[in-house]
């Protein structure tokens, strides 16, 4: 047998889940995360879910990870120390930056500027100079450099960057610089700009290249103890790391460019909805992944999650590729609190974490939290994992009173608004995604996962309207699920500067073919053979003069058939009037190009489940009520294990898995796929739209 293993940590949870590549049969466990050191939660989740299914290790072919490291080193401000080496002149770079402050008008009265992560007395120049043509106007001045590197040595940096006026058309310069500092400064890995980012603007460039030798110590020591550990466990699988855009790199590759592993935890769960929508047959998706400790929302349509040509993470926006995902202080863990002065219900963005966790969990928690409210509400049954952790439901209920007491409200209704509240968070993330980027939400499906998203999908969906509300099989390790499914993927970018008129269709298909030679190169030494790539393209275009642009695919067929500029114009003025409702008569500007490489679709089928007649009563556990509406109302517990194809649940009622707790409202409907999906529609019938019912696109 051989299998795939996909893992994903989160603040609260590790998820794992195993997949047999040709019967598609899956294996799950979870694990409590260990945030004093990740891989502990890994090796021990890995462990634990080869014995329980007696699994030999080195059956696993391939180990997916996808990990928040390098995003937790840059939000606690534990990355290294950086050194920056730029061209003479042009010391302040990152002190300069954009002259950009955040928020609305007077904010650079109250906004705490925050410090580069390569602060200026760890900058140091260098005379040389590089045209805009990539022609040498100045000759590099080695013996200048030489007599500056102690200046970084002195000041104990972990890590430099290389970042030289154009660079990215020329990389002369920036390779002989990197070549000194190795002589000068050995053991002290260097980024170069030109390499991690071959873009023209300089700042984004420094920006990016920095953050990527701020977190490439912490993630290359975490890869490296991450696979000295499997080994030892005789897991011989090769080591993926799933990146920010929804792709997999080597964990070696991982060590030498980690700034594309920002978004590397939430990108798991949008590539695990992708595989699964496909399957349900639903082409347009909104996905809402709640955890203990945040939800990260996203939009997929036409199967394909949207991308952005930015990851911002905290105060820091760098141009590495992303799945557009929004993250919010919103999940399970999420306090609730009254403040003295407004008297008025908040909940989050703090978070009681894994440790100590909700008061519900009897780990030493005092503060309520979303679970405890949710507890107390009945939503969730008295224990979780399976039963391996049981509820404190009468803790959980003191400390939600604490909140009825400040408000002069019922403990009942205070769990409500706690629910409320964090729903309605949820919501306006989810807007952010879809309405504020031209998309009508009751034309999607909402797919909800996580460890608590599918307490909440249903409400949330109501807020949306968008049905059905879906809710996968292992909704609680969708993101490990995400990460064991998706590909190889290697990304090349470079500027091409030009108007349309100053083009034409032979040039860029001679540039874009280039490209396509070079991913494909490189996804070829991470042992993906040519016969099984794909590769596609990517060209961003703005009007002459706009200082933002429109990213849209290109077709190299097209270029080689002279009908490429055309068609890319005309997708532009569609494209801008959608995003921004009017378009402009001015000349069109082609600013960067992309060619991503992309390796084949892992071969692993979803799994179908029994047949049924539509009566769920053999999965029923037993009788239950739940708080809803105001009221006290009957309710009935299944398990989801239990339940066959073509069941209806009629809300209210709670579905209990190992790793998740679904709940159905009132006045709405469950049914299973053939695949184990609930979907959840309102019993009057959903909202119609393409959404409402399986695409024509998906697997019948």
């Amino acid at each position: 047998m051989a299998y795939r293993l996909g893992v994903d940590v989160g603040g609260t949870f590790t998820d794992l889940l195993m997949i047999e590549n040709i019967s598609g049969k899956t294996y799950r466990a979870k694990v409590p995360s260990t945030p004093h050191d990740p891989s502990e939660a890994v090796i021990s989740g890995a462990q634990r879910l080869c014995k329980e299914n007696n699994i030999d290790p080195s059956e696993i072919e391939m180990f997916l990870h996808g990990t928040t490291v390098a995003t937790n080193a840059i939000l606690e401000g534990k990355g290294a120390r950086v050194g920056l080496i730029v061209t003479e002149g042009y010391r302040q770079l990152l002190q300069i930056a954009r002259s950009y402050v955040p928020g609305g008008l007077a904010a650079w009265i109250i906004w705490p500027k925050p410090e580069p992560l390569a602060p200026l007395e760890c900058t140091i120049e260098v005379p040389e100079r590089i045209g805009a043509d990539g022609e040498i106007v100045r000759p590099l001045d080695e013996d200048a450099l030489r007599k500056v590197l102690p200046v970084l040595k002195a000041e104990g940096v972990e890590a430099i960057t290389i970042c030289l006026i154009n660079s990215y058309v020329n990389d002369t310069h920036e390779c002989r610089v990197a070549e000194i500092c190795a002589e000068e400064l050995p053991d002290i890995p260097v980024s170069i700009s030109a390499h991690i980012l071959p873009e023209m603007q300089e700042y984004e460039r420094a920006l990016t290249t920095v953050v990527n030798s701020s977190v490439r110590v912490t993630v290359a020591k975490y890869v490296q103890n991450l696979r000295h550990d499997l080994n030892k466990l005789k897991m011989k699988g090769k080591l993926n790391l799933l990146r920010s855009d929804g792709g997999l790199m080597s964990s070696e590759k991982s060590e030498e460019a980690p700034v594309n592993l920002l978004m590397s935890g939430p990108a798991g769960g949008v590539a695990g909805a992708v595989w699964v929508a496909k399957h349900a047959g639903f082409d347009n998706i909104l996905t809402l992944d709640m955890g203990g400790t945040s939800t990260d929302v996203a939009l997929i349509e036409n199967g394909q999650p949207r991308l952005r040509r930015e990851t911002t993470v905290g105060d820091l926006t760098v141009r590495a590729s992303s799945l557009d995902i929004r993250t919010v202080g919103a999940g399970g863990g999420s306090i609730a609190h009254v403040p003295e002065l407004t008297k008025a219900l908040r909940v989050g963005p703090e978070s009681a974490g894994a440790e100590p966790g909700p008061v519900a969990y009897g780990k030493g928690g005092e503060l309520p939290t979303v679970t405890d409210a949710n507890v107390v509400l009945g939503n969730l049954p008295e224990s979780l994992l399976g039963g391996e952790m049981t509820l404190d439901r009468e803790g959980a209920r003191k400390a939600v009173a604490t909140i009825g007491d400040a408000l002069g409200i019922s403990v009942e209704r205070a769990a409500a608004g706690i629910v409320d509240i964090v729903n309605e968070t949820m919501f306006g993330a989810l807007r952010l995604v879809s309405i504020q980027q031209g998309y009508d939400p009751r034309e999607f499906a909402l797919m909800g996962f996580g460890g608590a998203g599918p307490l909440h999908a249903n409400a949330i969906g109501k807020l949306m309207q968008s049905w059905p509300v879906i809710i996968p099989p292992s909704p609680g390790v969708l993101c490990a699920y995400g990460d064991a499914t998706t590909r190889m993927r290697v990304e090349s970018a470079r500027s091409f500067n030009k108007r349309l008129q100053d083009t034409n269709d032979a040039e860029l298909a001679e540039v874009l073919g280039a490209m396509a030679e070079k991913v494909m190169s490189e996804l070829e030494a991470e042992a993906v053979p040519r016969a099984d790539q794909q590769v596609t393209f990517e060209i961003d275009i703005r009007y002459q003069g706009q200082a933002f642009e429109v990213p849209l695919p290109a077709d190299l067929e097209a270029f080689k058939a002279g009908k490429g500029i055309a068609a890319l114009a005309q997708a532009f003025n569609t494209e801008h009037e959608r995003l921004f409702t009017f378009n402009m008569d001015a000349a069109h500007e082609f600013v960067n190009l992309r060619a991503v490489a992309l390796g084949k679709p892992a071969n692993v089928t979803a799994e179908k489940i029994e047949e049924g007649d539509g009566d769920p009563s053999a999965a029923k556990l037993r009788d239950h009520s739940i708080y809803a509406d105001g009221e006290t109302r009957d309710a009935v517990i299944y398990i989801r294990s239990k339940l066959r194809a073509g069941d209806k649940i009629t809300g209210p009622a709670v579905v209990v898995e190992m790793d998740a707790t679904t709940l159905i409202l009132n006045d709405h409907v469950a049914e299973v796929d053939p695949f184990g999906n609930i979907l959840i529609n309102p019993a009057s019938g959903p909202v119609s739209g393409p959404a409402s019912g399986p695409a024509s696109g998906g697997e019948k």
